[in-house]
């Protein structure tokens, strides 16, 4: 039986379900076998990712060509100018690539999210601003890079959506299995 479910990854937890150096690993909070990651978080980011036992919709939902938006809130040091956004949804030349444009938008409040098990550094005279980004490529540390280089350093990073697929009330450590008609929506393409 092909099993897929949605997980929020808490901060400062591999995305595997092994890891040599001991350190927390999806397998400590998922126990369903033969499910693996389709795609990546970083260690330090937190967030939803999709773990399934049909190794195709992993296929689909990592592949570059299918081009599935993956939508991120990033907290970001300083408030971003216009320019620098508009830069941004332009794409950005990273490690000698352009990335494809973005969507970017600043927040006008701090997002209702569930907070970190570790907080933020806190700097009195440093503001900070929340961005929601969408991308349409996962390449390594991307948002991160991107937002470095146009000046704003991530200081948190959550991913909120693949596809048609919320986060929604999941919280760290908590997971769900997909609806049939969120499975469908995947691996049709109509979202």
């Amino acid at each position: 039986m092909i099993e897929t479910l949605l997980f929020c990854k808490p901060y400062k937890v591999m995305c595997s379900f092994t890891d040599a150096e001991g350190r927390a690993t999806v397998g400590d909070y998922v126990t369903m076998p033969n499910v693996y990651a389709a795609g990546r978080l970083d260690y330090d980011s937190e967030g939803l990712m999709l773990l399934t036992s049909d190794g195709n919709l992993a296929h689909r939902i990592t592949h570059p060509r299918h081009k599935l938006p993956k939508q991120y809130l990033a907290q970001v040091e300083q408030i971003p100018s216009k320019e620098a956004l508009a830069q941004f949804r332009r794409g950005l030349l990273i490690k000698g690539k352009m990335t494809r444009p973005a969507q970017v938008e600043r927040l006008p409040t701090e997002p209702d999210i569930f907070p970190r098990s570790e907080p933020i550094r806190y700097r009195k005279t440093v503001p900070t601003a929340w961005l929601k980004i969408t991308l349409t490529e996962g390449k390594k540390r991307q948002v991160r890079r991107m937002t470095a280089a146009i000046g704003y350093p991530t200081l948190r990073l959550i991913r909120i959506a693949i596809g048609p697929l919320r986060l929604d009330h999941l919280q760290p450590g908590e997971w769900r299995d997909l609806t049939q008609k969120e499975l469908t929506q995947l691996k049709t393409g109509k979202l």
